[in-house]
């Protein structure tokens, strides 16, 4: 009895809290409008498959599935006020803390060394990252990662507007990829980005030697309380830095960081030389 207990809680371990809770309160709203799964699956166009497995935690709700299960059980919007945080679930667990300090930004600032920022990358782009995931993920956790990481990108076009700083560098534009076709279309993805009021896109060329940003990447960010946090990232390792003089020191190097970049015109007509060379 002990062991087959155990069993239940090791395979539960793994299912994000958010997603469990949902799912319950799915089968809650679900029993009080007196529907079997397969009428519901019915009801919001999924397989009886997907709304058992929604039901049990084990797959995480689309917005989509949201829409049509408030409807057909007239939740009230319970379920909608769960959807972001269902969103963040599917984000590694490392990063989920900042992902959530993230939605509330006012400004954010970041210098990536050796990828294109994750607010700015394609779909394509994401797919090739972690399909190079060591170890390898399961395509259902590809799948998971690729839409949480999109989904993040709602900070971009979002009101109130955020102002967005990315240092790129030269190395990030250059790396290439398996499939030619996904980097050119990273870099004039890149450069339609830049055409956002409050987005500015810069390049660290490789020529500059030594700078502040060759201790790694970084992200400076400012809260609507206009709280400031720093966050650094190695190794599927991120940590949240938020004592004052350590978040100032970001903030020296990231200003440091930017008068050596090259300015927004010269950035964007690097990143299309770049293109153009592919």
């Amino acid at each position: 009895m002990m062991a087959r207990q155990e069993k239940k809680r090791d395979e539960n371990d793994d299912k994000p809290g958010i997603w469990v809770g949902y799912g319950k309160l799915v089968r809650l709203f679900r029993d009080k409008a007196n529907f079997t799964q397969q009428a519901l699956a019915d009801a919001v166009g999924y397989s009886y498959e997907q709304v058992a497995s929604i039901e049990q935690g084990r797959r995480p709700a689309k917005a989509a599935f949201t829409d049509a299960a408030e409807t057909a059980l007239r939740a009230g919007g319970v379920l909608a006020a769960l959807q972001d945080d269902v969103d963040r679930a599917k984000l590694p667990a490392f990063f989920q803390d900042f992902a959530l300090i993230e939605t509330e930004a006012v400004s954010r600032f970041s210098y990536d060394p050796l990828l294109v920022p994750g607010l700015l990358q394609t779909e394509a782009y994401v797919r090739e990252l972690f399909a190079a995931h060591c170890p390898q993920l399961s395509e259902e956790t590809i799948e998971q990662h690729v839409e949480a990481r999109l989904n993040r990108q709602k900070l971009l076009t979002r009101t109130p507007v955020a102002e967005l700083s990315f240092i790129i560098g030269e190395s990030a534009l250059r790396n290439p990829l398996e499939k030619v076709e996904v980097m050119k279309g990273q870099l004039q993805h890149l450069l339609q980005q830049a055409k956002l009021r409050n987005v500015e896109i810069q390049v660290m060329p490789t020529v500059r030697g030594f700078h502040p940003g060759l201790n790694g990447p970084m992200v400076l960010l400012e809260t609507l309380e206009h709280r400031q946090v720093g966050y650094i990232e190695s190794q599927e390792t991120g940590v949240v830095v938020s004592a004052p003089a350590r978040v100032s020191a970001f903030g020296l190097r990231y200003g440091k960081l930017r008068s050596q970049a090259l300015n927004l015109d010269e950035s964007a007509r690097f990143i299309e030389r770049v293109a153009g060379e592919l």
